[in-house]
């Protein structure tokens, strides 16, 4: 059972956790958002205007599936997307009244259920975790520019 240490695995369940205290918490709040329709709407609440491509890279996802999360989120109201005046190909996304409407609303819900997340840590161990989680990030970032 060596595989249960390392720290892919413990990453990956990490992530499951995270998803299931996030889905937990959102569907007893009302809302119907996954984890990444709502970091995707995050972005474009920070960014209005910005193109789907930037929205993948943003969050770090999939240029290829971004559109179907955008889909979603256009399906319930919370954006709008407009063909780019910079290029034709490219859609811009925008959200909408009732969708800044919802991020406000569904916002202190994420805030709240990040201590769930990490629950069992001690303030300052969730200080540590965060900056040693964002370290391995930026260094896979750098490394990935080079």
């Amino acid at each position: 059972m060596q595989a249960q240490k390392m720290p892919g695995h413990l990453i990956r369940r990490m992530n499951q956790i995270s998803s299931q205290v996030f889905a937990a918490r959102m569907q007893a709040a009302g809302h119907d958002l996954t984890p990444v329709q709502f970091a995707a709407l995050d972005a474009i609440v920070a960014e209005p205007g910005i193109d789907q491509a930037g929205v993948a890279a943003r969050i770090a996802y999939d240029r290829a599936t971004i559109g179907g999360v955008i889909d979603r989120l256009e399906q319930k109201g919370f954006v709008s997307r407009t063909v780019s005046r910079k290029d034709r190909r490219a859609r811009e996304v925008s959200a909408t009244a009732t969708g800044l409407a919802a991020f406000d609303a569904i916002l202190p819900t994420v805030v709240d259920l990040q201590s769930d997340i990490l629950r069992g840590l001690s303030e300052s161990e969730q200080a540590q975790f965060l900056a040693l989680a964002q370290k391995i990030i930026d260094q896979n970032l750098n490394e990935a520019a080079d």
